[in-house]
């Protein structure tokens, strides 16, 4: 590849990351840095997912809610715009198409499966020995759109992530010549980093489960059954956790 189209692929990562999850990945590292400072120990500390941001106001709550979920996805359009200039058909090229249906649904359902009951096993783990904050999935009213806006924010990080942490990232590095291991462990890594803020369990752990959706991207070229996958298990953590958490003495 001559010089001039590495920088400019080199250049247009860092573009890409910069405003979406390699920002992320930076506050991660400062918000694990104010936990370890805090004077307590991790797993005495909290980290909330789909906080509230006008408990007392559903409307605008709901407003900022929706505001929230549709930018997080234009840094998606930007890397898909981006591959659109170099590529005909973005589609295809990702696997995000309706070409295998029963492929996508069946190993985005095992994927989830496989993550979700062994993430759940080394979470607790990491909580009891003090490597990781107990995570609160959801902290919205009780009101009628808690879980429609909980099931878009599954979607919305599963697209997010999967589209640009695994079918964008991996795809441009393999143009700018990475080798495979390269690619694996620069997309794994990525994805423990934005998840810093849960503690060091959260980095290990969503660090292997990048290296198991990189790997299955490779093989497949397709992203779909990751966003599945990915989708499912927020779901059932998001609204799960509003509807049973009392229940189960989660809350």
């Amino acid at each position: 590849m001559p010089p001039r189209r590495r920088r400019r692929l080199r250049t247009e990562v860092l573009l890409v990351l910069g405003v979406s999850l390699g920002a992320s990945a930076v506050y991660s590292v400062v918000s694990l840095a104010a936990k370890l400072t805090a004077g307590r120990s991790l797993n005495q500390q909290t980290a909330t997912l789909n906080p509230s941001h006008a408990p007392d106001r559903p409307w605008l709550d709901l407003t900022y809610q929706l505001l929230g979920i549709f930018f997080a996805l234009v840094p998606v359009l930007f890397a898909v715009h981006l591959l659109g200039r170099d590529h005909d058909r973005v589609g295809p090229l990702l696997g995000v198409d309706r070409r295998r249906p029963a492929f996508d649904a069946g190993w985005g359902a095992v994927l989830a499966a496989a993550i979700g009951l062994s993430g759940l096993a080394f979470y607790l783990v990491a909580v009891k020995i003090g490597i990781n904050a107990t995570v609160v999935p959801a902290a919205l009213p009780h009101v009628w759109w808690a879980v429609p806006v909980l099931i878009l924010s599954a979607a919305q990080n599963a697209v997010l992530e999967e589209v640009i942490v695994v079918g964008y990232l991996v795809t441009r590095l393999r143009e700018a010549g990475w080798r495979v291991g390269a690619i694996v462990a620069a997309s794994a890594i990525l994805r423990g980093s934005y998840h810093l803020y849960q503690g060091f369990g959260a980095f290990l752990g969503n660090a292997v489960m990048g290296v198991v959706f990189t790997l299955f991207f490779l093989r497949t070229r397709r992203v779909l059954p990751l966003i599945v996958a990915h989708t499912l298990l927020d779901v059932v953590a998001f609204v799960g956790y509003t509807l049973f958490g009392h229940v189960l003495g989660l809350k």
